[in-house]
């Protein structure tokens, strides 16, 4: 029995399922996030398959890095892995892209994901070692919480991070712990962003400042359900994994609830009630965000809990 009681034991179980079939899923569905050939570092088109193998790949490699699932999904996230790294032509392509447009930063924030790992593209990190020196590079315009996850991303390779936490932290909409009532759809993304790159998706809980897990003790639990209610899947998952990045997480079994009884035979968690994902030819294009972010509730919540 968990020290966190008998509802974190139906979390254990609930999470494991859930995350598990959601893995599967992904791995069944992952050919569908291919390049055409010809594929290069100009990307016309980046959300079509280099956003989605990302993502993708920060699932697999979180749940590498945390090892809490069983020893048959750590193989699938490596085989996810490959795949992706496979598809970036072992990183040249990331090279390729950061080369030729160096004030872009995804690159690195794909990257990332690989080097955690254990993969490694020796020009790449040179080349990123070099541009994280310069002031345009560190101080691209982006919204407070994806300089977070620049920032975040530099740290985790082993750059030189002279990234000032606090003040980025209080720049953020969470940072100034603003009136609950007023979060809004994109806002809540923004705030759970903001904690996963504040803490390394769950591996540094104790970077949350206290004023701020004061805040999010109280309304995230509120949060959850309102989007619980309207059947937000992809957001309440996301508000799960920020729960798991705490200090002293919740826990709380009714999120995961609600989520594994939305999730369909085969695996698919569909991102919203409105969505059906049946008939389309868009499944995977519509869906696998909520698989993705599943996984790694699914993972953060098995190794918070010592699974």
């Amino acid at each position: 029995m968990s020290a966190y009681g008998p509802a974190a034991e139906e979390v254990r179980t609930t999470a494991l399922r859930t995350g598990t079939r959601a893995l599967d899923w992904l791995h069944r569905n992952h050919v569908q996030g291919t390049f055409a050939d010809g594929a290069t570092a100009e990307l016309a088109e980046p959300d079509s398959v280099y956003k989605p193998l990302a993502e993708l790949s920060l699932a697999a490699s979180l749940v590498m890095r945390d090892a809490a699932f069983p020893a048959a999904q750590r193989d699938t996230a490596g085989e996810l892995l490959d795949f992706a790294w496979d598809q970036l032509r072992g990183g040249d392509l990331l090279y390729e892209r950061q080369l030729r447009f160096p004030a872009m930063t995804d690159p690195l924030e794909t990257y990332v994901h690989f080097h955690r790992a254990g993969y490694r593209h020796e020009r790449l990190q040179e080349l990123l070692a070099h541009l994280a020196s310069l002031t345009s590079y560190r101080e691209y315009e982006h919204v407070p919480n994806r300089r977070m996850a620049v920032a975040n991303a530099t740290r985790v390779v082993g750059g030189a991070d002279p990234t000032d936490w606090p003040a980025r932290t209080a720049a953020t909409w969470l940072g100034s712990t603003p009136e609950p009532w007023t979060m809004d759809w994109m806002t809540a993304y923004h705030v759970t962003h903001t904690v996963f790159h504040l803490t390394d998706w769950g591996a540094q809980p104790h970077a949350l400042p206290p004023h701020l897990r004061d805040y999010l003790a109280t309304w995230l639990p509120v949060w959850t359900d309102v989007w619980a209610e309207i059947e937000e899947w992809d957001l309440v998952a996301e508000l799960v994994i920020v729960d798991a990045c705490m200090p002293q997480p919740a826990f709380e079994p009714d999120a995961w609830r609600r989520l594994a009884a939305a999730q369909h035979d085969d695996g698919l968690l569909p991102r919203d009630g409105r969505t059906g994902g049946d008939g389309d030819g868009r499944r995977f294009e519509d869906h696998y965000h909520t698989a993705v972010v599943a996984t790694v509730a699914a993972s953060l919540v098995l190794s918070r809990l010592g699974a």
